[in-house]
């Protein structure tokens, strides 16, 4: 049974990776683009590895196996009196649990992460001089990544977002006493060390928790510029549900001018 149970988890694993790695987009919930062939290889590996095991030892191992010292014609271990032996044949029926997360992988893979990872992290935007925040575009509405955005409305002594419409989509975080956050989480390798990137919108009744939403707006300066008083913030002028995108921690946005 122990051998049933290790030769099916590797084949439910290889199968449940190779599934959500090359038949589906699902991997992206989990880690970057560029580790998508690291997980093919990875789960054909594994199917491979079931395959041999179960080839070697005569899946589904119905037979039982001798073990050295035992005499099977008398049905005792040669080492031990009679009445002492120990069945160790089935093993811990615990051990089954282990089929809980390699059926996960196949059949229900888990959403990313959202709302409630964001609403846990008060991670500050990373510290950037002024004078490396490049001009926005001259006219129009400016869409830009949480990231960027977020620099900039803390950081940049040069307010550069200063009177300009600029348009954020991610994912809804309710805060307290009725505020709320449109929110990114991005990733370095995998879901594991995802960081949030989060700007709390003024002027608009929150959607549901881990809703999609674009929100276009206007900087809403809060704290003192320059320091870790500031926080950046928005004053929507209109939000609209959107679409969950492919890859959730992809925030690459060339800020460009709509026209």
């Amino acid at each position: 049974m122990k051998r049933n149970l290790q030769v099916l988890l590797l084949l439910f694993l290889g199968v449940g990776l190779l599934h959500i790695a090359l038949l589906t987009d699902l991997y992206l919930r989990y880690v970057r683009p560029g580790l998508r062939p690291a997980l093919i290889a990875s789960g054909v590996l594994l199917i491979v590895l079931g395959a041999v095991s179960a080839a070697r030892d005569g899946f589904p191992f119905d037979r039982p196996r001798t073990a050295p010292g035992h005499d099977p014609e008398h049905g005792h271990d040669l080492d031990h009196e009679h009445g002492h032996g120990h069945d160790h044949s089935q093993g811990p029926r615990v051990a089954w649990l282990l089929y809980v997360p390699a059926l996960t992988v196949l059949f229900l893979a888990p959403p990313a992460l959202g709302s409630y990872t964001a609403s846990r992290d008060d991670t500050k935007p990373p510290t950037t001089g002024g004078s490396l925040f490049p001009a926005l575009p001259a006219k129009g509405t400016v869409e830009m990544s949480l990231n960027d955005f977020s620099s900039r409305a803390v950081w940049d002594t040069g307010r550069t977002l200063t009177g300009r419409t600029v348009r954020l989509t991610g994912f809804v975080t309710p805060g307290h006493h009725g505020t709320w956050y449109v929110s990114r989480l991005a990733i370095s390798c995998c879901a594991a060390d995802a960081q949030v990137r989060k700007v709390r919108v003024h002027g608009a009744a929150a959607p549901p928790a881990d809703a999609w939403v674009s929100v276009t707006g206007t900087w809403h300066p809060t704290g003192k510029l320059g320091t870790d008083d500031a926080s950046p913030a928005l004053d929507a002028a209109t939000v609209k549900r959107v679409p969950t995108p492919k890859d959730p921690y992809n925030d690459m946005v060339v800020s460009r001018a709509r026209r």
